[in-house]
């Protein structure tokens, strides 16, 4: 039976309160210092990836020890990032979505990658996220619901040079036949007017972006 959502737990900044978001029939994927995060709050992940050198030799016994199954990698030969190798076999399970978290932080070169991972997948099909405690990221092609997550902003942020045909459903500021392209603001600093809002595109690629300053 393949799993509902696929969800990933890597080692940028990881909370306790991102553990709220696993449900039953979940697939957990700990990537590095994730799989570690995620043993020491008593969840056992079905997957631990990454080349580990970020724990010590006797945390990744303990890793070893509570997976459902790991791979490790050579830390100088390989192509991918941690957060990337996850995403490839989360890919792999064919789940209905893909949650990431830990997948921010300092290292704005390992954000940008990660929130660019989110096109491959909307090019399998399954949409896919990015929370952490300021953010949550998806990205649309076509249409998307904005749920309201209890954050306070919503931004709308071409991954193309140019997004055309924009429709907003649900926001305090409409859009109606919109088109946005990179280096402009316009879509920045929306809001929700209700619980949800609509996203609607004619061409390129979207980020939507939730946050909150606190």
């Amino acid at each position: 039976m393949l799993p509902a959502r696929a969800l990933i737990f890597t080692g940028g900044e990881l909370s306790a309160q991102f553990l709220e978001e696993i449900r039953s029939g979940d697939f957990i994927i700990g990537a590095d210092r994730g799989a570690l995060f995620l043993i020491e709050h008593g969840i056992r992940p079905d997957l631990s990836v990454g080349d580990f050198d970020s724990i010590t030799p006797e945390e990744l016994a303990k890793v070893q020890a509570m997976s459902g199954k790991i791979i490790e990698c050579d830390p100088v030969d390989k192509n991918l990032t941690d957060t990337e190798l996850a995403f490839d076999l989360a890919l792999e399970q064919s789940p209905e979505s893909i949650l990431i978290m830990g997948a921010s932080g300092t290292r704005l070169d390992h954000t940008l990658a990660n929130i660019h991972m989110l096109i491959r997948g909307l090019q399998h099909h399954i949409p896919c996220s990015i929370l952490d405690k300021n953010n949550y990221i998806t990205l649309t092609g076509s249409s998307c619901v904005v749920e309201d997550r209890g954050f306070k902003y919503v931004s709308l942020l071409p991954l193309t040079t140019e997004v055309t045909g924009i429709e907003l459903e649900g926001f305090d500021y409409p859009l109606h036949n919109a088109s946005l392209r990179m280096g402009q603001s316009l879509g920045v600093s929306n809001r929700l007017s209700g619980d949800k809002g609509i996203v609607h595109i004619e061409g390129g690629l979207l980020l939507i972006i939730q946050s909150k300053d606190q």
